[in-house]
């Protein structure tokens, strides 16, 4: 779609915060009403609208698309989509650790431990960790224990956090930046140690790179998201 719009700008309308492209509204995909909760949000995802140039790159949109989904795909349905990004705390990446070679295990040591630690503090459970790839069931209070963390969220916060558990595999990583424990970037070193160990053993592979950059990219809008929710 081509820009057929001069400016747009973000107003205070009933339930919240609103875009306008000349005046008119802004509907997502569905035809509602784009309405954001905060009015940072709302000023940042009319940014994103006065940078499009001469066509519409909903990549370079991810504030955009994050609040399309929050409306249209997570809150018909809220339960539900919070049941199927709770289901990553049975399986978290930083459960299952490798074998070796030794400096990679301490790496994994390092990055992940401190996560499962202040987990364990914060939400009064524990973890089952194995090394290998072989699934390992986590203790059920723990499953369940974060399952309500995650179904206590709004519809915006669960975009927000789901985009990170799905990018990352880490629904405790992602809840310790949604907490403000960890920041974006620390959480995305710790979430991508695998993929940046691969680079580095076997050479930097240009296609593997622009992936991993562009999920980092996606993890990190995810994080802005959030702050902009706390605005």
């Amino acid at each position: 779609m081509k820009r057929f719009w001069r400016l747009a700008e973000a107003f205070e309308t009933d339930g919240g915060f609103a875009i306008a492209l000349d005046g008119r509204r802004v509907k997502t995909p569905a035809k509602a009403d784009l309405v954001l909760p905060t009015g940072e949000l709302a000023n940042a995802v009319a940014s994103e609208w006065n940078a499009v140039g001469e066509t519409i790159d909903p990549h370079r949109m991810p504030l955009t698309g994050l609040s399309n989904a929050a409306i249209d795909r997570i809150s018909p349905d809220k339960e539900q989509f919070a049941s199927g990004i709770a289901r990553y705390g049975e399986g978290d990446l930083t459960c299952y650790r490798a074998e070796g070679p030794a400096a990679l295990v301490q790496w994994q040591q390092e990055a992940w431990d401190a996560l499962l630690e202040w987990a364990r503090r914060r939400y009064d459970v524990d973890f089952a960790i194995c090394t290998g790839v072989m699934h390992i069931d986590q203790p059920a209070d723990t499953v369940r224990k974060l399952a309500y963390e995650v179904m206590s969220l709004d519809a915006f916060r669960l975009a927000g956090l789901s985009q990170m558990v799905t990018i990352g595999g880490s629904l405790v990583a992602a809840l310790a930046v949604h907490e403000e424990m960890m920041p974006a970037e620390a959480a995305w070193e710790a979430v991508s140690l695998d993929d940046r160990w691969q680079l580095e053993q076997w050479g930097d592979d240009t296609e593997a790179r622009a992936a991993l950059d562009a999920r980092r990219l996606n993890f990190l809008a995810a994080a802005g998201f959030l702050e902009l929710l706390r605005r």
